[in-house]
């Protein structure tokens, strides 16, 4: 299609322009009818906050997303510019893209009305039509509407009073576009204010011109609910302005916070390593005991992120071990996911409980409660030994070859540095185990199997059955009784 590049021109071929919302709501309903996916990537939204948002948008209104650390707030926010037409005609040199049938300036509405049809026309792509600035205590009003520009008058020899001699801020120079705002509240009350007139009369006034500027475009905010009592506030006249207020959440399921972690995460390693689910299932369930944990500050969230780096420092460690015993091992152990401690401690905020108990602790304990959840999904629970001699056992005990092992007084160390061979010597030292391994779990390979049979040892440490101890980053597990007496 061939781009009009005179008013004269873009008559012919348009005759009008629609506003930003009303194109948004055009294209919108033209993605939705074709069945197209309007937000890809967002995982988990489909059926609560999507609706939504996409009903704000059918509504022409303001919109703000509002939601713990870590929920894609930002995301949606860019992904919006999607809704836009690729290209759109403006006045060629405007700085507020302003439209070529209704100059908003009184420099190019003079231009216009001297140009006539041959008013000179440039075409301005989506990706440049969206503009985001974060809130922070020091955001002035010249920075987000604009400011006299004493430097400019001087230069071209205009009279302060003359509206050309204005700096036009970031919100003006988003006309006819998305403007976002990230972490509203941390904006200062008395910046807030002038944001009232573009959401409610969609025009501004800068210092004491005598002239209101029309705008053309669609206000997106976020922030986190824990802002309004910690950082800041939203004034309520603002609040009460903003159309659409849409709340966000984490994973509803196991299974959506897996799928965001592997889209997320940087994989992309150059090495041959397959990672079985059971272990996928371990660090997404990491990040869920974090949200459920009495010891970290729910108020502030459990970003997706965590489980995203924590994957990360995970297949870092398998190249790392590979690396230093000069293996082409890339597979994974269970051991593994206490390399992933670093990943935990910086994302979660403890409670004073927490503070007490120490964030490596808590991380140790949150990975160790991940594979026990994991653990009772995927494995018989160990039969309870009766407690009188009356008590007769519900069930056969499954794992009575692998816990005699251990009652004999032998013990077993492995770790996340040992060399295959070594690693696959000691867990084949214990008799049964890998008998029962690929009895309760259905196995794809030989180092699948001795993952399970690591995570058995692991499931029956954290059900109280063996004893683990964790000298110099090695484990070393033995019977609970024997261990105890020991110590």
């Amino acid at each position: 299609m061939k781009l009009a590049k005179t008013l004269g021109e873009l008559k012919e071929t348009m005759g009008s322009v629609l506003s930003t919302k009303n194109e948004m709501r055009k294209n919108l309903l033209a993605q939705i009818r074709d069945g197209k996916t309007r937000f890809p990537g967002i995982i988990g939204y489909e059926r609560t906050v999507l609706p939504q948002l996409e009903n704000a948008i059918l509504s022409r209104h303001d919109i703000i997303l509002l939601g713990l650390r870590g929920q894609a707030k930002t995301r949606i926010c860019r992904q919006l510019v999607n809704f836009l037409d690729e290209y759109i005609p403006i006045i060629r040199g405007s700085e507020l893209n302003e439209n070529p049938f209704s100059p908003i300036s009184a420099r190019y509405r003079r231009l216009a009305q001297e140009a006539g049809d041959e008013l000179e026309i440039a075409w301005l792509h989506r990706d440049e039509r969206y503009h985001e600035k974060l809130a922070t205590p020091d955001v002035s009003v010249a920075d987000l509407i604009g400011d006299i520009d004493p430097i400019k008058a001087v230069r071209e020899k205009l009279d302060l009073s003359d509206e050309e001699v204005l700096h036009w801020g970031i919100i003006p120079r988003t006309n006819r576009g998305l403007f976002a705002i990230n972490e509203l509240p941390d904006l200062q009350p008395r910046i807030q204010v002038v944001l009232l007139n573009i959401l409610e009369e969609n025009d501004m006034q800068i210092r004491g011109f005598p002239v209101r500027i029309p705008l053309d475009m669609m206000l997106v905010f976020t922030a986190n609910p824990e802002d309004y009592t910690n950082r800041g506030n939203i004034i309520t006249p603002l609040k009460d302005r903003i159309a659409s207020q849409i709340n966000t959440h984490y994973p509803g399921s196991l299974e959506d916070g897996k799928k965001i972690t592997q889209q997320e995460a940087w994989i992309d390693r150059k090495i041959k390593t397959t990672i079985p689910e059971l272990v996928k299932d371990v660090v997404e369930q990491i990040a869920i005991e974090a949200r459920q944990s009495e010891y970290v500050d729910q108020s502030s969230g459990v970003s997706a992120r965590l489980a995203i780096s924590a994957y990360e420092n995970l297949i870092s460690n398998i190249e790392r071990r590979a690396a230093l015993n000069r293996e082409d091992d890339f597979f994974p152990r269970m051991c593994d996911l206490y390399s992933v401690i670093s990943s935990v401690v910086g994302k979660v905020e403890l409670v004073y409980e927490g503070e007490l108990e120490g964030p490596t602790i808590l991380a140790v304990n949150l990975i160790g409660e991940a594979m026990k959840r994991t653990f009772e999904r995927h494995f018989p629970q160990p039969r309870k030994e009766p407690t009188t001699a009356e008590e007769m056992p519900r069930s056969e005990n499954i794992y009575e070859a692998v816990t005699d092992f251990f009652s004999a007084g032998r013990r077993v160390e492995i770790s996340d540095e040992m060399p295959y061979a070594e690693y696959k010597k000691r867990l084949d030292e214990i008799a049964g185990l890998k008998v029962l391994a690929k009895k309760l779990y259905n196995t794809t390979d030989e180092r699948e199997t001795y993952l399970v049979m690591e995570f058995i040892l692991e499931g029956l440490h954290r059900m109280n059955i063996l004893a683990k101890e964790s000298p110099d980053n090695k484990f070393v597990y033995s019977d609970m009784i024997e261990n105890i007496l020991r110590n």
